[in-house]
C-alpha cells in the first residue's frame, strides 16, 4: 500500500507540469491583449506598452513560461492584473464560498442519487424505476444555467419562496471564523442567519448537484443490479438473510465501488459546473471571480486558479482510489 501511494503521488508531478504548461499555452493564446483590457480603450500606445513590461508581457513566450514555473516553485501564484492583491489571498477569501455550495450539492446528490438508485434497482421496471430513470435522464440533459434560471424564476420571482442570489441577506452580520456561513451562524448561535444562509444555498445547490445526482441513480442502479445476479446473493437469501441484509450489507457495499468513482469524479467536475452556477446565482466564489479574470484578461489569476482546481481534482480522485481499499478489501492484497 506504501509503494502505491508513493507511485501515485510521484505520478502527480508531471501531470500538473502538463496542467501548467496547458494552462499557460491556451491563456497566452486567447485573443486580446491583457494591458489594453486593464488601462481601456482610451489609453495610448505608449502607457499600454509601459504596462506589458511591467507585467512581464513584453518577453518570449518561453521566458514567461519559466518566469512562471520559477514563481510556483517558491509559492508565489503572482498578483492579479486588475486589482494588484496577492492571488492566493483573494482565493482564499472566495474558496470557502464555492466549497460551501459544492458540498451541499454533493450531499444533495448522493443523499438523492444512491437512494433513487437504490429503490430502482430493488423494484425494478416499477412505476418508480421509470419515472426515476426518466428524471434522471432529464438531469443529465439540462443546463445548469437554464435549470437556475427556471429555479430563480419559479421559486423566487414568482413564488417569493427563497431568494435569488448572494450568501447572506444584507440584515446579518455574522464573524467570518470559517468562511462557511452555516459554520459561522451556528457558531455565533445565531439560528436566524443559519436559516437564511440555508435559504440562500438551496436554489443553487440543486442547480449543481442535479447532473451529479442523475449520474450517481443511474450508475447506483446499473450496479446494484449486477450485483442482486451475482452467487453470493443467492446464497446469502438462501442462509435466511433478511431483504435489508441483502440489500445494504451484501449487495450495495460491493455495488458502491464504482459509483465511489463516479462520486470522485463529480466531485472534482462540481468546481467547473460552479462557475456557471455561481455566474447565475451571483454566487461570491472562486467560478465568479474566474470568469471575470477571463473578461478582463486577468493572466495570473487564470493560472492560478486553473492550477489550483487541478491539484485539487488531483487530491479527490487518490483519496477516492484510497477508499477501495476499504470498500473492497480485494484490492489491499493487489
Amino acid at each position: 500500500m506504501f509503494s502505491y501511494i508513493v507511485k501515485r503521488l510521484l505520478w502527480t508531478i508531471p501531470t500538473l507540469f502538463g496542467v501548467t504548461l496547458l494552462v499557460f499555452s491556451m491563456v497566452h493564446l486567447t485573443p486580446g491583449d491583457p494591458a489594453a483590457a486593464i488601462l481601456g480603450d482610451k489609453a495610448n500606445k505608449q502607457s499600454i506598452a509601459d504596462l506589458r513590461a511591467q507585467m512581464g508581457l513584453d518577453k518570449p513566450l518561453y521566458e514567461q513560461y519559466f518566469i512562471y514555473i520559477k514563481n510556483l516553485s517558491h509559492g508565489d501564484f503572482g498578483k492579479s492584473a486588475n486589482s494588484n492583491e496577492e492571488v492566493m489571498s483573494e482565493f482564499k477569501d472566495r474558496f470557502p464560498a464555492t466549497v460551501e455550495l459544492s458540498m451541499v450539492a454533493m450531499f444533495f446528490a448522493v443523499f438523492l442519487g444512491i437512494g433513487a438508485g437504490i429503490i430502482s434497482a430493488v423494484k425494478r421496471y416499477s412505476i418508480f424505476d421509470y419515472g426515476s430513470m426518466f428524471g434522471a435522464l432529464a438531469g443529465v440533459s439540462m443546463p445548469v444555467f437554464w435549470l437556475g434560471l427556471v429555479l430563480i424564476y419559479f421559486f423566487s420571482v414568482k413564488l417569493g419562496w427563497l431568494p435569488v442570489s448572494g450568501r447572506l441577506g444584507y440584515e446579518f452580520d455574522i464573524d467570518h471564523i470559517t468562511g462557511f456561513y452555516l459554520i459561522d451562524s451556528l457558531l455565533a448561535k445565531d439560528y436566524e442567519a443559519f436559516w437564511d444562509a440555508l435559504k440562500h444555498l438551496i436554489l443553487p445547490a440543486i442547480a449543481l448537484g442535479t447532473i451529479p445526482m442523475a449520474i450517481i441513480a443511474r450508475m447506483t442502479r446499473s450496479s446494484m443490479i449486477e450485483v442482486m445476479k451475482e452467487e453470493y446473493i443467492k446464497t446469502a437469501r438462501a442462509k435466511g438473510c433478511s431483504r435489508f441484509q441483502v440489500i445494504f450489507i451484501h449487495a450495495l457495499r460491493n455495488a458502491m465501488m464504482p459509483v465511489v468513482t463516479i462520486i470522485g469524479l463529480m466531485l472534482g467536475s462540481l468546481f467547473a459546473g460552479a462557475i456557471l452556477t455561481e455566474t447565475t446565482f451571483s454566487w461570491p466564489g472562486i467560478g465568479k471571480w474566474l470568469v471575470n479574470a477571463v473578461y478582463q484578461r486577468d493572466f495570473p489569476v487564470i493560472q492560478s486558479t486553473t492550477l489550483i482546481i487541478a491539484i485539487i481534482f488531483i487530491i479527490v480522485n487518490f483519496i477516492v482510489d484510497l477508499l477501495y481499499a476499504f470498500i473492497n478489501p480485494k484490492i489491499r492484497l493487489g
